[in-house]
C-alpha cells in the first residue's frame, strides 16, 4: 500500500515545517511527499532545501481546493493522504490506517479522531464532531466531521465523485466527503492521531462568516442527480434549517437582498 501525502500551502513556512516534521516522523512512512505552494510571499519556496526528498509545486494563488487537485493528479500512488499546512500528524498515523486498510480491504477510505490546539491550549472537541464509521452520510450533513489531515483515499473516489470544488472558496471538504459518503462507506479509526492547531492568522474556517452559505451550496449540487430518495429527504432537511439559520441571520442585520432570496428557498422546501 503506498502513499502520496499531498500538502497545500499558502504563506506558512513556519507551519509548514512543523506538518513535515511530522510526516518524516512517521514510524511507517509514506512513499511520496507533494507540497502544493498556492502562490506564497513568504520563504515558503525555501522549504525544498529544509526538506529535499519532497516534492515541491508552485502554482499561481487559485485556492486550497485547486492546490490539494493539483497534488492528487501530480500523485505516483493509489493511495493519497492529505495534511494541512497548519495541522501536524501524530507518530502512528499512517501505520494505523495502513492497519485498517488491511484488515477491511474492502473500504477504500478512512480517517482519525483529532485533538485540537487553540491559542497554544488544548481544548475539548465539540460533541457535535464525534467521529463515525461505515454509514456516515446523516452524521455529516449538519456539519463537517472529518477533517483534510485525517483522511486516506483511493484515487478511484476521485474518478468516481470527483475533485475539490474550486468553486467554493471554504466548505470544499465537507462538499467531498458527502459526495463519498452518499454512495460509500468511510472507515474510522477511532484514535487521536492528528492535531488541529487554531488561533494564527488567515485561517480559511475564521475568514468567512456564516459557513452554511457555502454548506447550503453542496447540499444543493447533491440533489442535482439524486436517486436515493431517503438521502435525498435529508438533504432537504437539512437545507430547510441552514435556509432558515441564514434568513434569521439576514433579518438580524437587516440584508434585505439575502432576506428575499432565503425567504424564498425557505418556501420551496417547507413546501417540499
Amino acid at each position: 500500500m503506498e502513499i502520496t501525502v499531498v500538502i497545500p500551502t499558502y504563506n506558512r513556512y513556519e507551519l509548514l515545517k512543523r506538518a513535515l516534521a511530522s510526516v518524516f516522523a512517521q514510524t511507517q512512512r509514506v512513499d511520496e511527499i507533494i507540497v502544493v505552494d498556492d502562490g506564497s510571499t513568504d520563504n515558503t519556496a525555501q522549504i525544498i532545501k529544509d526538506f529535499p526528498s519532497i516534492t515541491y509545486i508552485y502554482q499561481e494563488n487559485r485556492g486550497v481546493s485547486a492546490a490539494r487537485n493539483r497534488g492528487i493528479q501530480k500523485a505516483k500512488n493509489e493511495w493519497i493522504a492529505f495534511l494541512d499546512s497548519d495541522d501536524a500528524w501524530h507518530p502512528q498515523k499512517i501505520e494505523e490506517q495502513k492497519q485498517f486498510h488491511t484488515d477491511n480491504s474492502e473500504m477504500l477510505m478512512s480517517y482519525t479522531d483529532e485533538r485540537w490546539i487553540r491559542d497554544g491550549k488544548e481544548v475539548q472537541v465539540p460533541k457535535k464532531y464525534a467521529k463515525v464509521g461505515g454509514e456516515i452520510f446523516g452524521a455529516c450533513l449538519s456539519h463537517c466531521i472529518i477533517a483534510p489531515s485525517a483522511a486516506l483515499m483511493h484515487r478511484s473516489l476521485f474518478e468516481k465523485y470527483g475533485y475539490f470544488d474550486e468553486a467554493l472558496e471554504v466548505c470544499e471538504d465537507y462538499d467531498l466527503w458527502l459526495r463519498t459518503a452518499f454512495s460509500e462507506k468511510i472507515g474510522l479509526v477511532n484514535k487521536k492521531l492528528i492535531t488541529k492547531y487554531a488561533g494564527h492568522p488567515e485561517q480559511l474556517s475564521f475568514k468567512h462568516w456564516g459557513m452554511d452559505r457555502f454548506r447550503t451550496q453542496a447540499l444543493e449540487k447533491l440533489l442535482q442527480n439524486c436517486q436515493d430518495e431517503e438521502k435525498c429527504a435529508l438533504v432537504r432537511q437539512e437545507l430547510l434549517k441552514k435556509y432558515a439559520l441564514l434568513l434569521k441571520g439576514a433579518r438580524k442585520y437587516d440584508k434585505m437582498t439575502d432576506i428575499k432570496f432565503y425567504e424564498k428557498r425557505v418556501e420551496n422546501y417547507n413546501d417540499l
